[in-house]
């Protein structure tokens, strides 16, 4: 089972998560949106959609960071594992706490308002409820880190990341004897992925997109003669 949800189950994540995103924007580009819902209890949307985005992204940048630079890097720089794992404990925790205040101000938005309520979708419902899972998993780790404050932990949980990104084997075996709780945090995390193109998180694609909007000519607009 530890080969299969952490040496195999990894790709078909990423599969799952690339050629869905690109089937779903081929087949159906009007689904392509977030549906915002931003016309009602805006005080409550603003607050928490700052504080959710702002954390949320910030926690996937961290683990970005924290997981595939190399650790010779770390290394060269002088910053021992100790260290390093305080910075990642410390950081995703604030950031983390941040995303998840966040969100329970979204769920309450969403939840005590019938209007909103008639707005949301089961598949809404699953992906709330699976991030909200999967953050309050993050935070727990945290919990347990302290306990292994030397950052060999850390350091396993960063080879197993970049042999998967690299292709390279052993991986799964790395992590065998991993606490649960990170275990668990990291199946929570995979699947995210696996869902992400059957959701309205596809509009996140449309936020790197945006971006070419900067290299595009002005629009042209003249008055009818």
């Amino acid at each position: 089972m530890n080969q299969f949800f952490f040496g195999i189950y990894p790709y078909i994540g990423l599969t799952v998560f690339l050629f869905g995103s690109l089937v779903r924007f081929e087949r159906e580009q009007y689904t392509w949106r977030s549906e915002s819902t931003q016309l009602i209890r805006r005080g409550q949307l603003r607050l928490g959609s700052y504080l959710f985005h702002i954390g949320i992204l910030m926690v996937f940048l961290g683990h970005l960071g924290g997981l595939l630079t190399p650790i010779w890097i770390w290394d060269a720089l002088g910053v021992p594992h100790s260290v390093k794992q305080m910075i990642a404990m410390a950081a995703g925790g604030v950031f983390g706490s941040m995303a998840l205040v966040g969100l329970l101000v979204l769920l309450h938005r969403r939840f005590s308002d019938e209007r909103l309520k008639a707005l949301t979708h089961w598949r809404d419902k699953l992906t709330l409820g699976w991030i909200l899972v999967t953050l309050l998993l993050g935070l727990s780790t945290i919990l347990v880190s302290k306990d292994h404050l030397d950052g060999h932990m850390m350091t396993l949980f960063m080879e197993w990341a970049q042999r998967i990104l690299t292709f390279r084997g052993g991986a799964a075996e790395l992590i065998a004897e991993a606490p649960l709780i990170f275990k668990l945090h990291m199946f929570m995390g995979m699947t995210l992925f696996v869902i992400f193109p059957f959701t309205r998180l596809v509009h996140i694609w449309s936020g790197f997109g945006a971006a070419s909007y900067v290299t595009r000519a002005w629009q042209v607009v003249r008055p009818r003669s």
